[in-house]
């Protein structure tokens, strides 16, 4: 006897689906609500590594990220002024994946694969959906939705991101997500030429990455440091990019800023930040994701927490005879994980923001890739 029967997700992301799919896969009935009635996923590149690439595989897509995106070998640190190689540090596979420790997509091309995954399991995708309601009791979890329609659920999952309407409505009291005193530009763009993993530039206020994902394209990310969360008009993408990559002398980053246009997909987004404090649940809901944990992108590890926290909860849910049961094993598996990559990816940005002590930034990211290899 498995925990649940009849699960709600709310939200489409990746941490969502995740759990949609594994859930599924096991028998449970799966109903995911999610609000954008496009279900599109916004934003440029997503840079990976081997605990995601594991993450894939448990969910049966890791072939199909391997035709589409890229898996690489490897970091490469480059001087800022003529692109002399400083250093290749190696990114190990996570054990049982035997591929390279380095990988990237383009975020809509990861979402259509989840999605087409989230499909073929069987879940009861409704878009343009939203709940209205959550009332609970011992036996389970009354959900009213938007357009007038109710269901019954022996448990809620909400995975519906860093400013997650279910995590406002059982837990108003929350602390929100912090803006974290830098921001992130992205671009996509044809791989240049001598690029073939991850490249990294660091410069003072701010470093740059290109990363490919495959079909001859890559991304291009510049962390840059921010004292205010300030609003970025759309028609100052462009040219701000292309300023800040004029303080990289780098003959790779001044051809990568004389091609960019307002066609190269330019994301701004500032960075947040929350760890929220056990427990996760409120009775037989559970925030997942973004909605309890959410991170910087300094350990390229958000999306694979999130995603590994739908597999985790999935599995306890098929494992445990009831709800708090396997509630309570997931979030004994999860704290210390997540924990971890959130506190460490804040300590990298302040790093990086106070010009601190790179042997300890070194550290830090050793130590963390080391720790995500571990199993879940």
């Amino acid at each position: 006897m498995t925990a649940a029967s009849k699960v709600l997700v709310i939200g489409g992301g990746f941490s969502g689906m995740s759990a949609a799919i594994m859930m599924a896969r096991g028998g449970i009935a799966v109903d995911l609500a999610e609000i954008d009635p496009g279900w599109r996923s916004y934003g440029a590149g997503i840079s990976l590594h081997g605990a995601t690439l594991r993450a894939f595989r448990t969910l049966g897509v890791l072939d199909r990220f391997c035709e589409t995106g890229a898996v690489t070998d490897g970091l490469v640190i480059r001087k800022p002024h003529n692109d002399e190689v400083i250093t290749r540090i190696p990114t190990p596979p996570a054990p049982g994946v035997d591929l390279p420790g380095n990988a990237a997509i383009m975020r809509p091309a990861l979402a259509a694969i989840l999605s087409q995954a989230t499909r073929e399991a069987g879940v009861n995708v409704r878009l343009g959906c939203s709940f209205a309601g959550i009332v609970q009791d011992a036996d389970g979890v009354d959900v009213s939705f938007a357009d007038g329609s109710s269901a019954r659920y022996d448990a809620v999952i909400g995975a519906d991101g860093l400013y997650s309407a279910t995590r406002q409505a059982l837990m108003p009291d929350a602390p929100s997500p912090r803006f974290m005193g830098q921001a992130v530009w992205r671009a996509e763009l044809p791989t240049p030429e001598g690029v073939d993993t991850l490249n990294m530039w660091l410069g003072r206020g701010v470093k740059a990455g290109i990363n490919p994902v495959g079909q001859g394209r890559s991304y291009i990310f510049l962390t840059e440091d921010k004292p205010e969360n300030d609003w970025i008009d759309e028609s100052e993408l462009l040219p701000r990019m292309q300023a800040l990559l004029a303080r990289f002398p780098s003959p790779i980053l001044s051809g990568v800023s004389a091609g960019l246009s307002t066609d190269s997909r330019l994301i701004y987004r500032p960075l947040e930040g929350m760890l929220l404090p056990q427990p996760w649940s409120v009775g037989r809901v559970m925030l997942i994701g973004d909605a309890v944990h959410a991170t910087t992108p300094h350990l390229g590890a958000g999306a694979c927490i999130g995603m590994e926290d739908g597999i985790t909860i999935a599995e306890e849910l098929l494992a445990r005879a009831s709800v708090t049961g396997a509630f309570a094993a997931h979030e004994a598996r999860r704290w210390e994980r997540c924990r971890m990559v959130v506190e460490n990816s804040a300590r990298l940005s302040e790093i990086e923001i106070t010009g601190g002590d790179q042997n300890e930034h070194n550290a830090i990211m050793g130590r963390s890739v080391v720790a995500l290899t571990e199993a879940i």
